[in-house]
C-alpha cells in the first residue's frame, strides 16, 4: 500500500521554512512599529515567492523560463507594493512598506533557489535600515521649529 509520505520530498520543506523564518523577522521589526504590511503579510510574500522558484526547479524547466519566472513575481509584488504607496498633496507614504515587500520577495526567491547565504545577509542588512536607520531618518527630517513670533 503506498502512503502519501512516500511522494514527498522532504528536502523542500526547508526553503519554505527558511522562507518563513527570514520573512517573519522582517515581519516582527514591521509589526513592532505598527506597519500595514507585518508579521503575517511578509512572511506570505517571502514564502510564496520561495514556492514560486521551488516549483520551477521541481519541473526542471531551463535557466531562461526561471529568469522569466523571476521578472514575473518581481512585477506582480510590484503591484502590491504600489498599492501600499499613498499620497496626499504634500506627502507620499508607504514607500518604506512597498521596498521592504520587494526585498522580502527577493529574500524568499533566495530561498526558493537555495542561496541561503544572500538570503540571510539580505535579512539582516533589511534589520539594520529599517531598525537602525529609522531614529537617524527622524531626526534628518525633523520639521523645523517655526521662530516665535514677536
Amino acid at each position: 500500500m503506498e502512503c502519501i509520505a512516500d511522494y514527498i520530498e522532504f528536502q523542500s520543506f526547508v526553503p519554505l521554512i527558511a522562507a518563513v523564518v527570514l520573512g517573519g523577522v522582517i515581519g516582527i521589526e514591521r509589526e513592532i512599529h505598527g506597519k500595514p504590511a507585518g508579521l503575517r503579510t511578509n512572511i506570505l510574500i517571502c514564502m510564496g515567492a520561495a514556492t514560486f522558484m521551488l516549483i520551477a526547479h521541481k519541473v526542471l524547466v531551463s535557466p531562461e523560463a526561471i529568469s522569466r519566472l523571476t521578472a514575473g513575481i518581481v512585477t506582480g509584488v510590484g503591484f502590491i507594493g504600489g498599492g501600499a504607496v499613498l499620497r496626499d498633496r504634500t506627502n507620499v507614504y508607504g514607500m518604506t512598506t512597498a521596498a521592504t515587500i520587494w526585498v522580502v520577495t527577493s529574500i524568499g526567491i533566495a530561498c526558493g533557489m537555495r542561496l541561503y547565504d544572500i538570503a540571510i545577509a539580505v535579512t539582516f542588512l533589511s534589520l539594520i535600515i529599517l531598525a537602525v536607520l529609522n531614529p537617524l531618518d527622524r531626526k534628518i527630517h525633523k520639521p523645523q521649529e517655526k521662530p516665535e513670533e514677536k
